[in-house]
């Protein structure tokens, strides 16, 4: 009786268990839901993100004559003029050779919860540029070698409408048309180039048709100084942040484009022991144009306009003598244009670069002249460079030997700031071979 009792206990409990457990064992339409929830929480977009970029990057170069350069001959801007020793022969003509890896890049993008219904992103990049070059007369002074900014941006983006805030490229650089070069001058003295503190707002008109409009201040490029002046003091002392204004049309394969500029900068606010509030006001005008497909990528540029010292090319302004008063400004002018053609191969792309630029210099009965490619008496008169490469590239990693020719015609000083009589030409032949290896 006692064993009969224990078994149908324990007949009981296991019916109860059985009983319990297909209580709590889910419906193929339970398990359904379920599955679908965890898919929505996997998909659901992440609230913040953020992604590391850059590259290691390696160059050695060779050039033929000594050059107006940056950064232990990184970049190369023109050849220098002749300078005869005491026996007739040109000091300048002298070649020059590195290898550095200072280009080199480090950058984070990321993007965080919505702000007032529009997407946020940002992005801060720095390379080991530096911002100042070795002192001759100080060895180690300078700053070549060292981290430096060159991106850190803000963007909120709503449908139709974009704002970006912080620092980024010039918004006459333009970062899908530039020139293709293996050379880190990127078509310096030809194409703009450089970051600067800026508020730009972009507003859609069409589906491929937009317009920009920046409010910038110079930083690390800037016009040139005045007498009495320090480092970006023009800059310091306008009131007025540059005004630009661009029109961009972009499909799948035309990127094109033009836009103006007006600048209004302080030089000094002492000139001659006399409070100044004169101005070197200045404008201009430029336009670019892509074509790209499976095949082949074009690209042109065209600038022109008063004081473009900013944007590493040649010129800046004059200054004035005015009795019992302070030195006025006037900008020179400047025109430069570029061409590059190039393979879009995914494996091996040849490529060639030409560009012009020239001096138009300004009005004439200056007293001082504050300018790039100006030397003593001597002032360079127009630029040209011609360039070849070709990029092996195997997923991240690339090679790109490059041959470049810059040559360079100087003249006398004439009183509109122009290269008059005496004229020299000279040139520079580089051989470079960059290595990449990106992340």
């Amino acid at each position: 009786m006692k064993k009969l009792s224990f078994s149908l206990g324990i007949l009981s409990s296991l019916f109860f268990n059985i009983y319990i457990t297909a209580q709590e064992t889910p419906s193929n339409a339970d398990l359904l839901k379920r599955i679908e929830a965890l898919e929505a929480e996997k998909n659901k977009p992440k609230e913040w993100d953020a992604s590391l970029y850059g590259w290691v990057r390696a160059e050695y170069n060779f050039d033929s004559r000594q050059s107006a350069y940056s950064r232990e001959y990184q970049l190369n801007l023109y050849p220098l003029d002749k300078k005869l020793d005491a026996a007739g022969k040109d000091i300048n003509d002298a070649g020059a050779s590195n290898f550095l890896a200072i280009t080199s890049r480090v950058g984070i993008k990321f993007k965080g919860p919505d702000v007032w219904g529009a997407k946020a992103s940002g992005n801060i990049e720095a390379d080991f540029f530096g911002n100042t070059e070795v002192n001759k007369t100080s060895a180690g002074s300078g700053s070549t070698g060292l981290l430096r900014l060159r991106h850190a941006t803000a963007t909120l983006t709503w449908p139709k409408t974009a704002v970006t805030f912080g620092q980024t490229w010039y918004p006459s650089f333009i970062p899908d048309v530039f020139p293709g070069v293996a050379n880190f001058n990127t078509g310096i003295l030809f194409n703009p180039f450089g970051w600067a503190g800026q508020i730009k707002v972009t507003q859609k008109i069409t589906p491929e048709l937009s317009f920009s409009a920046v409010a910038y201040k110079d930083r690390e490029f800037q016009t040139a100084n005045a007498t009495g002046a320090s480092p970006n003091s023009a800059t310091f002392n306008s009131y007025l942040p540059t005004f630009h204004g661009q029109l961009q049309y972009r499909n799948k394969f035309i990127t094109a484009g033009a836009g103006a500029e007006y600048q209004s900068l302080k030089p000094v606010i002492e000139s001659g022991g006399l409070s100044s509030d004169e101005k070197v006001n200045s404008e201009m005008f430029f336009g670019y144009f892509k074509y790209s497909n499976e095949k082949i990528i074009a690209k042109l540029y065209g600038i022109t306009g008063g004081n473009l010292h900013h944007l590493v090319m040649i010129g800046g302004f004059a200054g004035y003598e005015n009795p019992n008063g302070p030195e006025s400004y006037k900008p020179t002018k400047t025109s430069a244009f570029w061409v590059d053609i190039a393979s879009a191969n995914p494996k091996i792309a040849p490529g060639a670069f030409f560009g012009y630029t020239k001096n138009s210099g300004t009005d004439a009965g200056f007293k001082n002249l504050y300018a790039r490619g100006v030397s003593g008496t001597r002032i360079l008169d127009d630029v040209w460079r011609a360039s070849a490469r070709v990029d092996f590239k195997q997923n991240k990693f690339s090679i790109s030997p490059e041959i470049e020719y810059t040559a360079a015609k100087w003249g006398d000083l004439t009183p509109e700031a122009t290269a008059g009589p005496n004229i020299k030409d000279v040139g520079n032949f580089r051989g470079m071979v960059r290595v990449m290896y990106s992340f």
